[in-house]
C-alpha cells in the first residue's frame, strides 16, 4: 500500500481533496497536513510515496518541501496543485524527475488522474528484474564470497579483530569500521510453494538481499549477506553527515527511512520474486564489537511476531543488553533447529521424516544418539519459551526406554513437533488479537485526536501497512471504516445532548472545522447533524407523549372501575 500526503494551508481544499480521494477506492493510505511544517512532521515519522501539495504556502512552501523530499525520500512522487501562475516555480517543478504540476481550476478528475499516474510510476520503479540479474552476476566473484564468509564469522560469535579497518580495506567492504551499523534480518517464504529445496531458498535469499541493496543504495551505505540459517542480513550506515543525532532539522531520521524503504522492498520482492519478506530491524546502530549480540536479539524477536508476520517490518530495541547466544546440540540438528525457530512447519517435518527414516538401519547406538539429539532440540525450544506445561508427555523426551520400538519413539517426537508448531501458531494469533484490541481501545479513547494509520502503527510499534492488513484480517473491516463508524456512533450519542453545540460535538469526534464534520456526518447518515438532532428530539418527544397518553388512559380505566 502506498502512502499519499495532501498539503495545503487552506483547510477546505485539504479536506475536500482528502474526501474525494478517499471515495475513489484507490489502494492508498491517505494523510493530510495544513502547512509545510506539519508535512515535515509526517516525513519525519514515516515513508511517504506521493505528495499532493500547494506551491504557495506560508513558512515552508511547496518548492522547499520538494527539495527536502527529493533528498530524503528519492522514490517519492510530487504533484503540485496551485492557483497561481508562477512561471519560475512551475518551470523548476517540471524540470524535476517525479514531479507533476496541475492548476486547481482543472478540477478533481485531473487530480485523480495525476495520482493514478504517480502510483503507476511507483509500480514501474519496483520492477527491477534486470537489476537483480545484473547484481547476481557480481555475486560469483571471490571477493563477494569472502565478504559474506567474513560477516557470517562476525554474526555468529567471533569478536572483531583489532585491525577491523584493515580487514574492511582488504575485502573492499564499503562500510566504515569506525562507525556503528544498523542490522536488519529478512525472513522470507515462497508464495507459490511453501516448501523449497536448499538451493532454491538460498537463491531466493540472495535475490532479496541484492534487490534490497539496490533500493537502499544512494541514501545509505548497505552491504548484505546470507547468515548460516539461510536468511538475508543487511548492514546499513547513513552517510557521516546524516548519522543519528546530527541530522539537520528538516532531514528525515534514519530509522523511519529504513522502515519505509523496507516496505517498498517487500512490495518489490512480491512483484518480482514471488516472495513475501518479513523484516526485523534494530532500532539503533550497533557497535561492531556488539554485532553478534545485536543479531541474536533480532533473531530472538522474530519468535514473538504478531500474526503470520508476512510483510511485517518490526523494530527491536537494542539498548538493553543482548540475549544469550543460541547453540545447537550437534551440527546435524542445526537445520531442524533453524526450521523450528523460524516456524517453517513443512520444511521441518520434511527434514525430520528424511532424517528418521533414512537412518533406521544405522544401529541402536546411532538411533539412540539421533533420538536424544532431536529431543534436545525440542527441550531447548520448550525451555526457551516456557512451554513445558503445554506439551503432553514432555518428560518422555529423555526416556527412550518408555517406547517399545524405534517407530513408536520417533512417532512420539513427530507428535511433539506438531504440537510445538500448533502452539506457535495459536500464540501468533493470540498476539494479533491482543494488538488489535489495543488499537480499538486507543481509537475509542482518542476519537477527538489524529487517528492516522501512521500514529496507530506507532502506538503498537509496527509498520503502518502491516497494521492495516492485520486489522482487516482480525476485524473483517478496513481500519478507516472502523474509525468512521466509531466517530459516527459517538456523534449520534452526543447529538442527543442539547447542551452541546454541533461545533463542539465535531471537535470531540476529531473534526476541528464544522463544515468538515457536517460533510462527514451527512455522507454517512444522509442528514446533517442538526437535522439528526431535531429528528431525534421529535422522536423522543413523541415517545414521551405516547407513554403519557397510555398512562392517562390507564388512570381513566381505573376510575371507571
Amino acid at each position: 500500500m502506498y502512502r499519499l500526503l495532501i498539503v495545503d494551508d487552506e483547510e477546505m481544499i485539504t479536506d475536500g481533496l482528502y474526501e474525494t480521494l478517499a471515495g475513489c477506492e484507490l489502494d492508498l493510505d491517505l494523510c493530510k497536513a495544513y502547512s509545510g511544517r506539519e508535512a515535515l512532521n509526517w516525513l519525519h515519522q514515516t515513508r511517504v510515496d506521493v505528495v499532493l501539495s500547494d506551491i504557495r504556502m506560508p513558512g515552508i512552501d511547496g518548492m522547499q518541501l520538494m527539495s527536502i523530499i527529493k533528498r530524503n525520500w528519492p522514490h517519492c512522487r510530487v504533484i503540485f496543485l496551485t492557483g497561481y501562475s508562477d512561471f519560475d516555480s512551475v518551470y523548476r517543478a517540471i524540470q524535476t524527475p517525479g514531479v507533476q504540476y496541475l492548476l486547481k481550476s482543472e478540477g478533481y478528475p485531473k487530480v485523480i488522474q495525476a495520482v493514478v499516474q504517480a502510483v503507476a510510476e511507483l509500480d514501474a520503479s519496483l520492477r527491477v528484474n534486470d537489476l537483480v540479474q545484473r547484481a547476481q552476476e557480481s555475486l560469483k566473484t571471490l571477493e563477494v564470497l569472502a565478504r559474506g564468509e567474513y560477516f557470517r564469522h562476525l554474526l555468529h560469535g567471533a569478536n572483531p579483530a583489532p585491525n577491523l579497518v584493515a580487514d574492511f580495506r582488504k575485502l573492499s567492504i564499503s562500510l566504515d569500521a569506525d562507525r556503528p551499523v544498523y542490522v536488519a534480518q529478512g525472513d522470507l517464504s515462497h508464495v507459490s510453494s511453501r516448501a523449497s529445496s536448499y538451493a532454491n531458498r538460498h537463491e531466493s535469499a540472495m535475490a532479496a538481499m541484492l534487490l534490497a541493496e539496490s533500493l537502499l543504495n544512494g541514501q545509505v551505505r548497505v552491504l548484505g549477506t546470507i547468515d548460516r540459517f539461510g536468511d538475508p542480513v543487511w548492514f546499513i550506515q547513513p552517510p557521516a553527515d546524516r548519522a543519528e543525532g546530527s541530522e539537520a532539522e528538516e532531514g528525515a531520521s534514519v530509522l523511519p527511512y529504513l522502515v519505509g524503504q523496507f516496505e517498498l522492498i517487500q512490495q518489490a520482492c512480491l512483484k518480482n520474486l514471488d516472495l513475501t519478506v518479513a523484516v526485523t530491524l534494530g532500532n539503533c546502530p550497533s557497535e561492531w564489537i556488539r554485532l553478534s549480540s545485536a543479531y541474536d536479539k533480532i533473531r530472538r524477536q522474530r519468535q514473538t511476531r504478531t500474526g503470520d508476520g508476512a510483510q511485517m517490518v518490526q523494530t527491536v530495541s537494542l539498548q538493553a543488553s543482548g540475549c544469550a547466544k543460541e547453540r545447537s546440540p550437534r551440527d546435524k540438528s542445526d537445520a531442524l533447529s533453524v526450521h523450528l525457530d523460524a516456524g517453517r512447519r513443512d520444511e521441518f517435518l520434511l527434514l525430520f521424516d528424511e532424517l528418521t527414516e533414512s537412518e533406521r538401519d544405522g544401529g541402536a547406538p546411532y538411533l539412540l544418539e539421533l533420538y536424544y539429539t532431536i529431543s534436545l532440540v525440542f527441550l531447548s525450544y520448550i525451555n526457551k519459551w516456557e512451554l513445558e506445561n503445554q506439551v503432553p508427555g514432555v518428560s518422555a523426551l529423555m526416556r527412550r526406554d518408555e517406547f517399545a520400538s524405534w517407530k513408536e519413539a520417533f512417532g512420539f517426537l513427530r507428535t511433539v513437533a506438531t504440537t510445538l508448531f500448533e502452539l506457535r501458531s495459536s500464540g501468533e494469533s493470540n498476539r494479533a488479537a491482543e494488538a488489535i484490541l489495543k488499537v480499538r481501545a486507543y481509537i475509542e479513547e482518542h476519537l477527538d485526536e489524529d487517528l492516522s494509520l501512521v500514529r496507530l502503527a506507532g502506538y503498537i510499534h509496527f509498520n503502518p501497512s502491516y497494521v492495516s492488513r492485520l486489522f482487516k484480517q482480525e476485524c473483517g473491516v478496513n481500519l478507516s471504516e472502523y474509525i468512521e463508524s466509531a466517530r459516527i456512533d459517538r456523534a449520534k450519542e452526543l447529538l442527543k445532548n442539547d447542551k452541546l453545540k454541533v461545533l463542539e460535538i465535531g471537535v470531540q469526534v476529531g473534526y476541528e472545522a464544522s463544515q468538515s464534520f457536517t460533510r462527514f456526518f451527512k455522507k454517512a447518515m444522509g442528514v446533517t447533524p442538526q437535522e439528526y438532532r431535531e429528528a431525534s428530539f421529535n422522536h423522543s418527544r413523541s415517545m414521551r407523549d405516547s407513554r403519557l397518553n397510555a398512562h392517562r388512559g390507564d388512570e381513566e380505566d381505573t376510575l371507571r372501575e
